[in-house]
């Protein structure tokens, strides 16, 4: 089967929408692998299953000048390659004092680059070229997609540093009193995460008329509050 241009590109753009859909309901629920990180992943995905198919194609049109010399399954090498990537890739991701999770992007989008170089060893440029295209697309443009998603989502995680640990029930109150729900609060004491004064980090759902922003500015209002930061 020979693999015409139009059809890989059709394949790759569809890949890109549908990680995107997917990512983009990720990224409302404020998640740490959100919308580019969905895309870089069925990109490369997409592009390695592309390849697969090419291989086979060359490998019958190769078979077919050297008969019985061309045996065995060679693309075993590239399943060894997209495996031994993912520990590389999970070096990249960190979970940071404040329970956040950063690198998930990164880490995704070097797997992606591990996928355009299988295809780039095997001859298949133009391929990884479009493939290239696309993730260099997702990394860029897409970020600003990326932030105003986030900046809609209703889920909102917060850290909050106050005087004292009572202080927390007033924090509590008037978050509620602006119809937040909160699913979370996790308490941290004074000096047990860094810092000299108690701390914690709260998980919430938003009312659909209250924006990010202005949460954080009626919280900050609170007279204990000393420090407050969007995670």
């Amino acid at each position: 089967m020979e693999l015409k241009f139009w059809e890989v590109v059709v394949r790759l753009v569809v890949a890109t929408v549908c990680g995107g859909i997917i990512g983009f309901e990720r990224g409302r629920k404020n998640r740490p692998a959100g919308f580019r990180t969905y895309i870089l992943v069925c990109v490369g995905s997409a592009l390695t299953m592309i390849l697969s198919a090419y291989l086979v194609a060359m490998h019958s049109r190769w078979s077919e000048v050297a008969q019985n010399l061309m045996q065995g399954d060679f693309s075993r090498f590239g399943a060894q390659v997209i495996n031994g990537i993912g520990f590389l890739g999970a070096g990249t991701i960190i979970i940071t004092g404040k329970n956040q999770v950063k690198g998930m992007t990164t880490a995704a989008g070097l797997w992606a680059s591990a996928c355009l170089g299988l295809a780039i060893g095997s001859g298949f440029y133009w391929g990884a070229l479009i493939g290239c295209l696309l993730i260099l697309l997702t990394v860029t443009l897409f970020s600003k997609i990326e932030s105003f998603i986030t900046s809609r989502s209703r889920n909102i995680t917060i850290y909050i540093e106050f005087d004292t640990a009572d202080n927390i029930t007033e924090i509590v109150e008037t978050i509620k009193a602006k119809g937040v729900r909160i699913f979370d609060v996790e308490l941290i004491k004074a000096n047990q995460g860094g810092t000299k004064y108690p701390s914690a980090i709260l998980v919430m759902r938003l009312p659909k008329k209250l924006t990010h922003t202005a949460t954080i500015t009626e919280i900050a209002k609170v007279d204990s509050v000393r420090m407050i930061e969007e995670l």
